[in-house]
């Protein structure tokens, strides 16, 4: 990757106030915690969870618990910070935007008075975490899908609920762009995955629900796991460390002002090849029992990275076997810490 292109450390003092939306979840506690460790001094956490349930709490960062929904909050939030991270949504796997749209749709209340406030704190850098869930739906019907490319998102016929509330917000992105000024920034995430993450109660993605039933039929000598759908859902997952990587990049280069561009593997993988890695990195061989009634999402779904390529010569690139095994380990542990009492993370 070139070395022209610029990230927080470039643009920043190191005493700016940053903040995050969102940092008591998976992606936002690890972008609190990048952050930190590229040495920024002043972080301002916020999620509507109580401390004790964070996932990842960084030492030296100031933690609200505030709900980002109501409008004064969002301007409590948004006080005195060079740059935003919205990353702050009601959501989680396929399991729950399929049953809860409403929840998801909410999420716009939260997006809507966000960008405002950051407007009217004189935000320098704001950036929306965006979803592939806004492409239009007839392209994912079919698990060999082509990528979807970023023009895919129009026509629009995006995911109900989850899909159409992140296609509007993007939209009110690059609105306050054209018409305030204010610096927007859009990444449309692929399939975020990693240690850290959610792995159970009902809000976990396929890579960590899959490592966790692995584990579970594993530890109990069942050996049988329950699948969703028929194993030939075919899917794109991105390790979470080129995830914030990805974030740092896109928030910090102005030839992607309020433009919209994919942030995801191009690794494709069905949910049948996923489970191999899973028991690859288990060292056992599950019997699968299918549920082709469960919630399942697009017949397939994956990232084309010309775009991001075309403008940092980078992509993320973390293979998922490599990934995978890392996250089960975590998973295990955490699997371990709770049957033994200890506190986990989800």
């Amino acid at each position: 990757m070139s070395k022209s292109h610029k990230t927080a450390l470039d643009l920043r003092s190191k005493d700016d106030l940053i903040l995050v939306a969102g940092a008591g979840g998976f992606i936002g506690g690890s972008l609190v915690r990048y952050f930190r460790e590229q040495g920024f001094i002043r972080l301002r956490a916020v999620d509507k969870k109580p401390l004790g349930d964070w996932y990842q709490r960084t030492p030296g960062v100031e933690n609200l618990c505030l709900d980002l929904s109501r409008e004064e909050n969002c301007r409590r939030a948004c006080e005195g910070a060079a740059e935003v991270y919205q990353l702050a949504a009601d959501m989680g796997g396929m399991g729950f935007i399929e049953r809860f749209r409403v929840e998801c749709l909410r999420s716009g209340l939260i997006n809507t008075h966000m960008v405002e406030a950051a407007w009217r704190a004189g935000v320098d850098r704001y950036f929306f975490s965006s979803s592939a869930c806004a492409y239009n739906t007839d392209l994912q019907k079919d698990p060999k899908v082509r990528a979807l490319k970023e023009s895919d998102a129009y026509p629009a016929l995006a995911e109900r609920g989850y899909g159409w509330e992140k296609l509007l917000s993007e939209i009110f992105c690059q609105e306050y762009w054209a018409e305030r000024g204010l610096k927007t920034f859009i990444a449309r995430f692929h399939n975020v995955y990693g240690p850290w993450g959610t792995w159970d109660g009902g809000r976990e993605k396929a890579p960590a629900a899959l490592c966790r039933k692995v584990i579970q039929a594993k530890d109990e000598g069942s050996r049988r796991i329950e699948v969703w759908g028929d194993g030939t859902q075919t899917r794109s997952f991105m390790y979470i460390d080129d995830c914030l990587k990805g974030i740092d990049l896109i928030a910090h280069c102005d030839r992607l002002i309020a433009v919209p561009i994919n942030l995801g593997s191009k690794e494709l993988v069905s949910v049948d090849g996923l489970i191999a890695l899973i028991e690859e990195a288990a060292g056992v061989k599950v019997e699968r029992v299918y549920d082709p009634a469960a919630p399942r999402g697009v017949a397939g779904r994956n990232s084309d990275n010309t775009f991001i390529r075309s403008v940092f010569d980078w992509e993320p690139d973390t293979p998922l076997r490599t990934g995978l095994a890392r996250t089960y380990a975590w998973i295990e542990q955490q699997y371990l810490d709770r049957k033994a009492g200890k506190r986990t993370v989800s």
